[in-house]
């Protein structure tokens, strides 16, 4: 079954987005700096947590089945966009501005290097992480409302 979330307009403020995923909502905003009243997360920020605690779980998920003594893991993720140009570790060739998204992974557990190296490993298996790096497809339909 697909995912689905429902994302509607707060008609009383510049930015501000009610999300209703499941049974949980929040609301996503824009800081005051942009216009915004910081009602919440970012969209980017969004995606910089689900990036985050996708990996953080994945990790959890793995280090149980293996039976690795991974105590905590905590995932700081940034987001920036830079000119292509300037990044020296991005990989892809491109131009103009691109999105960068750097991921510091913390383990925390009497690890081997042996263990450490597995799980870093893993982290880029996380479904979210697959997802960024696949650019999804997006397909839009559009309806209007009376």
């Amino acid at each position: 079954m697909p995912a689905r979330v429902i994302v509607q307009s707060l008609p009383d403020y510049t930015h501000a987005q009610l999300v209703t995923a499941g049974h949980h909502g929040f609301v996503i905003d824009e800081p005051e700096h942009d216009n915004g009243n910081d009602l919440g997360p970012t969209p980017y920020e969004l995606l910089a947590a689900a990036l985050g605690g996708c990996t953080a779980m994945t990790l959890q998920i793995y280090a149980r089945r293996k039976q690795i003594p991974l105590l905590e893991v905590a995932v700081e993720v940034e987001h920036e966009r830079v000119h292509a140009k300037d990044c020296l570790e991005c990989k892809h060739e491109r131009e103009g501005k691109i999105d960068v998204l750097r991921r510091r992974i913390v383990l925390r557990g009497p690890l081997t290097p042996e263990q450490r190296d597995e799980l870093v490993s893993v982290a880029n298996r996380c479904p979210v992480h697959k997802t960024l790096m696949n650019a999804p497809e997006i397909i839009d339909s559009v309806e209007l409302a009376e």
